[in-house]
């Protein structure tokens, strides 16, 4: 029986809030001089992304010019609708993607500086077909990245709304939960610490 292709999983980064707790748009927080926005999506690339698409919306000329230098592999669109919540970002990432007949998707958001691309690794070695469903644990609590085979893209889609993203297909569905507690803590950062 012949071995199937390895699926083609293109990175999508979602990036267009206002962190309005923040007191700036997170893609445009930096550690050590390098702006989050361009840290995340480099993480997908270097994880081993066939591409990524970055849905950007608050900032959007800033945060454009953030990703400037990037190497190839880098596609940019504006969610026009980005105020009403994530999930405007996602359905109109999740559009990009199937527009291009995306396989899958990698789903990564833009505040979680310390996931790696380690993390994207893994989470990549569950890509087994277009019903893949999986997402990085830390210490067995459920978070980001998210994998998404392109059976799923539709429902997911279809069911966010407002700030709740993927969280109530991913209810319904179960994904496979892919521990990645050794590789990174995995908790998104919604204020500036003290000392920045």
């Amino acid at each position: 029986m012949p071995t199937p292709d390895p699926l083609t999983v293109t990175g999508l980064l979602l990036a267009a809030g206002a962190g309005r707790r923040m007191g700036m748009p997170k893609a445009l927080v930096s550690t050590d001089g390098v702006p989050w926005v361009r840290r995340a999506a480099e993480v997908l690339l270097d994880g081993g992304c066939a591409e990524v698409v970055v849905v950007l919306g608050a900032a959007e000329p800033e945060a454009r010019e953030a990703l400037a230098d990037v190497e190839e592999g880098l596609t940019v669109i504006v969610c026009p609708t980005w105020e009403r919540g994530m999930g405007e970002s996602l359905r109109s990432g999740i559009a990009a993607l199937q527009a291009r007949s995306a396989q899958a998707a990698l789903v990564h958001l833009v505040d979680l500086p310390d996931v790696g691309a380690a993390v994207v690794r893994r989470l990549l070695a569950a890509a087994t077909g277009r019903d893949a469903l999986a997402r990085a644990a830390y210490d067995g609590v459920p978070g980001h990245p998210v994998l998404i085979g392109g059976d799923h893209l539709p429902g997911v889609a279809e069911l966010a709304v407002g700030d709740s993203g993927a969280r109530e297909y991913l209810r319904r569905h179960r994904p496979a939960l892919v521990e990645c507690g050794d590789l990174a803590g995995g908790r998104d950062v919604d204020r500036m610490p003290p000392d920045a």
